[in-house]
């Protein structure tokens, strides 16, 4: 869908689901207690780590628990598994979305990327971010880089700051040189 094109009945519904949940919505009572519990053990790592299991097997693939897995891997610097995440962050907005399967396959007109009231689109934009952030942190340099210019391809205003990423594995690469 172009950028400029008034989004359909059938979209604002799928935004809204997907906001629904992002916000928790439609995840069972106790995935969401499971979350919780994963966010008071934060510091015990097994103990939260178990609760983002048990919230997982009640709720798999719901953005929520997604997302607590991210965030928990990200803030403990297991870059790896969050990366892991990401992937299947990546694969979850693309079925959303209704986009190719593979990032690098995904088109500006494929949705309203460049825009902040469509969920879906912004939700593929910042998993595809993270992706390249955690790439180029784990010194995967030339797919990060693909991957922001992939966003910046499907946003050129940039609105969520690709293009910081950008500057940040210029300057890694001319240090290197």
């Amino acid at each position: 869908m172009p950028t400029d094109a008034r989004p359909s009945s059938q979209t604002a519904i799928e935004d809204a689901l997907l906001a629904d949940a992002l916000l928790g919505g439609g995840l069972p009572e106790e995935a969401e207690h499971h979350l919780w519990l994963a966010g008071q053990s934060y510091h015990v790592d097994e103990v939260a780590e178990t609760h983002l299991k048990q919230a997982e097997a009640l709720a798999p693939d719901h953005a929520a628990v997604l997302i607590g897995f991210y965030r928990f891997y990200f803030y403990k610097g297991r870059l790896t598994d969050a990366l892991r995440i990401a992937k299947r962050c990546l694969a979850k907005a693309a079925v959303e979305n209704h986009l190719p399967p593979h990032w690098r396959d995904v088109r500006p007109e494929h949705a309203a990327f460049g825009s902040f009231d469509h969920m879906l689109p912004r939700f593929f934009m910042f998993t595809l971010k993270g992706y390249a952030y955690l790439q180029m942190r784990l010194g995967n340099l030339v797919e990060g880089r693909l991957a922001v210019q992939k966003l910046l391809d499907l946003d050129p205003s940039d609105k969520i700051g690709a293009r910081v990423l950008l500057e940040v594995v210029d300057r890694v690469e001319l240090d290197d040189e």
